[in-house]
């Protein structure tokens, strides 16, 4: 009977190995928290409070607009890099493939909303209404990834929309705006790998 059992447990793993993508580190969420929180700290002693309340004279839109890009660059990149080191160290770690179907089916469920979003934000800039940037991507975001959850651990279904409601409370509260974004981009990201890494890493 015994035997029987742990025939179906090791089905059961096979099946959810091949459904799902397992590899993914929560110390890559952890790392992408920290890096959001630099971002924003800097962000923060370099943006003027008085600039807050002038969103729309192009003088600071000048002056504040391509110091937030760079800014949000370097975070995605930083993220993106650790993110991949500690996320490729567990699969290899596990014995899990990184590129398989799932691993695809994950990635283009992403890409749609944080492309569409992108394209949104670079419109926002465009027309000068770049503080709507800030809650936009925390809600493409988060719409990305509830899409992704399907094909990840279902923990990553509720930081997606934990993203999406702080996102949606951001878009009424400007002048908050970037402590929004690091609680969504930095707080939560860390809370959620922390769980997952205790979760299912720690076993």
């Amino acid at each position: 009977m015994n035997e029987h059992l742990e025939q179906l447990k090791e089905i059961r793993s096979m099946m959810e190995r091949s459904s799902k993508f397992l590899s993914l580190s929560g110390l890559s969420g952890i790392s992408a928290g920290i890096c959001a929180l630099a971002g924003a700290w800097y962000a923060h002693q370099k943006i003027h409070v008085d600039a807050l309340y002038h969103l729309f004279d192009p003088q600071v839109r000048e002056e504040i607009v391509p110091l937030l890009v760079i800014d949000a660059l370097i975070v995605l990149i930083s993220a993106l890099v650790t993110g991949a080191f500690f996320t490729i160290r567990r699969a290899r770690k596990k014995g899990f493939k990184m590129w398989n179907s799932t691993s695809k089916r994950l990635l283009v469920s992403m890409l749609i909303p944080l492309l569409a979003g992108g394209a949104f934000c670079i419109a926002m800039l465009y027309h000068g209404f770049f503080w709507l940037c800030f809650p936009a991507t925390l809600i493409f975001y988060g719409i990305a990834l509830v899409n992704a959850s399907r094909y990840t651990v279902h923990d990553t279904f509720y930081l997606g929309i934990s993203e999406i409601i702080i996102g949606i409370i951001a878009l009424f509260l400007a002048q908050w705006n970037l402590n929004f974004w690091a609680l969504g981009f930095g707080v939560l990201h860390i809370i959620y790998g922390a769980v997952v890494y205790f979760r299912y890493e720690t076993k």
